[in-house]
């Protein structure tokens, strides 16, 4: 399983306290918000905001808040407008992190990504420092119970680079170009995406011990609590050592 999806289980086991519900839903408000702007409010057209609403289907999202957020999108409700931005920074051991926000207030945002990682072991990076470590890839990822040389077939042919198949979760890499295609062929063949995002990849994932890998996690960790934060990525290659540690915490 890749450090994308062991991040993600952590997100998902955590997100059970009211608290953490709340900013799951804040964060998924903002990507209905972002895919109804960018593609229109029918989910029958627009595969993003199709997807965006499955997901907060799936987190208990109340309805209300769903077509709240897809208004504001098309503008049929006000609200302030979303800024997306990506910072760079180092964590522990010189590890390198993407945060990648969603905000109404750059300069609240940025503020509270560098005081997070002021106050738990990092240091800011300047534009071009940290991101060369990593190549925008489109992700897949698909859960159901599927023939996995199918599964292969179809992504392959629609443009996908690799196709990763651990522990029941089926993981699909694609260049940007292709991601559009790959998901539309997945569809089309009826299989139903559990995820479908573009994401930050590490081009050579970093390995550190247990105790130092959990120091960069528990950063990674404090800087996705903040508000603005949609998206944080790492170069940190994370053991199942580590991640059981990081979720006995």
């Amino acid at each position: 399983m890749s450090g994308h999806s062991k991040w993600s289980t952590i997100k998902h086991k955590k997100a059970a306290s009211d608290a953490k519900r709340g900013k799951e839903f804040t964060r998924i408000a903002k990507e209905l918000t972002i895919a109804a702007r960018e593609g229109g409010g029918d989910v029958n057209s627009n595969t993003a905001l199709r997807l965006a609403v499955l997901k907060a289907r799936a987190s208990n999202m109340p309805k209300d808040n769903i077509d709240r957020a897809i208004k504001r999108g098309t503008g049929e409700l006000e609200g302030g407008e979303l800024i997306e931005a990506v910072y760079e920074a180092y964590g522990p051991h010189g590890v390198g992190i993407l945060v990648h926000v969603v905000t109404d207030n750059r300069n609240r945002a940025i503020a509270d990504v560098r005081h997070a990682v002021s106050k738990h072991g990092g240091t800011m990076a300047e534009a071009g420092a940290v991101s060369w470590q990593f190549t925008r890839k489109g992700y897949i990822g698909v859960s159901e119970a599927i023939d996995p040389d199918e599964l292969f077939m179809v992504a392959a042919e629609a443009g996908a680079d690799d196709v990763q198949f651990n522990e029941g979760l089926a993981e699909i890499y694609c260049d940007v170009e292709a991601f559009h295609a790959v998901r539309l062929a997945l569809e089309e063949a009826g299989i139903a995406a559990e995820e479908a995002s573009l994401i930050y990849e590490p081009n050579n994932p970093v390995s550190l011990g247990q105790s130092a890998a959990v120091q960069v996690m528990n950063l990674v960790e404090k800087i996705e609590d903040l508000d603005d934060v949609q998206n944080v990525y790492s170069s940190l290659e994370i053991t199942d050592e580590a991640l059981a540690a990081m979720e006995a915490a």
